[in-house]
């Protein structure tokens, strides 16, 4: 997907996230939106809107795309090598949204082709578009949400269990998927942290052993797992085990 490609489907989102404030936007000349009444807004209004709803895409991108699990499970492991802030947060937030835009573009090229281009060309409405862009979303939110998490939130909204995956709300979709990316982010982090946990066990009972008690274990334990880790090829490993579980 291009670039402008990128710009549109983040321009589409917000005018299909500026349905759910109430307004109505028409596709008249790509700058005049019309308001329930009718009246057509200004083009400074319009943008103004526009700069507010695009506010809401760093939401987006933690709620409903893989970020959420894959930052999770780098800040693990930058804990577990002892490296304090190396990498920094900018460059995990950076590694962690680049591989998210990765995995989510099959997504966004469908919600592009689907509902934004038809969008623009006046083919359907605002609620129209936004309900051609939500099953993508959906279903590739509903691929690794946990029926337990899904469950709850069903039980918090007092609805009855559809008898189709594809059938429940998006407002039980979202905070279900994350809960669950939540879970596993946590658990391939503990998964790492157990051998750098052991490194650090055996480097903390030799030093004891030998004497060495004015000296941290983390001091020796921290180049050895940094080692460890490079001679594995760990960042390899790391991002393409994490990449594999979203397959």
């Amino acid at each position: 997907m291009r670039c402008r490609d990128l710009v549109g489907v983040a321009a589409g989102w917000c005018l299909l996230l500026g349905s759910a404030g109430g307004s109505v936007l028409r596709p008249a000349n790509g700058l005049s939106w019309s308001a329930p009444g009718g009246a057509s807004g200004s083009v400074p209004w319009n943008i103004v809107v526009l700069l507010t709803l695009l506010t809401l895409l760093p939401a987006l991108v933690l709620s409903m795309t893989p970020f959420v699990r894959l930052l999770v499970v780098f800040h693990f492991l930058r804990q577990a090598l002892g490296t304090q802030s190396t990498p920094t947060n900018q460059t995990l937030i950076g590694l962690a949204l680049i591989l998210s835009f990765f995995l989510m573009q099959p997504v966004m090229s469908a919600v592009h082709d689907r509902a934004l281009v038809p969008y623009e060309q006046g083919k359907l409405s605002v609620m129209a578009a936004m309900e051609q862009a939500t099953p993508p979303l959906r279903q590739f939110m509903l691929k690794y949400v946990r029926e337990k998490d899904l469950a709850l939130f069903l039980d918090l909204a007092h609805q009855s269990r559809p008898e189709r995956r594809d059938e429940v709300e998006m407002r039980v979709v979202i905070p279900a998927y994350i809960l669950s990316e939540l879970k596993a982010g946590f658990q391939i982090g503990a998964a790492l942290y157990l051998p750098f946990l052991v490194v650090d066990m055996v480097v903390a009972s030799i030093t004891t052993s030998v004497g060495m008690l004015q000296l941290p274990p983390v001091v020796i334990s921290t180049p050895l797992k940094i080692l460890l880790f490079v001679m594995v090829d760990g960042w390899n490993l790391v991002v393409g085990s994490l990449m594999k579980s979203f397959s």
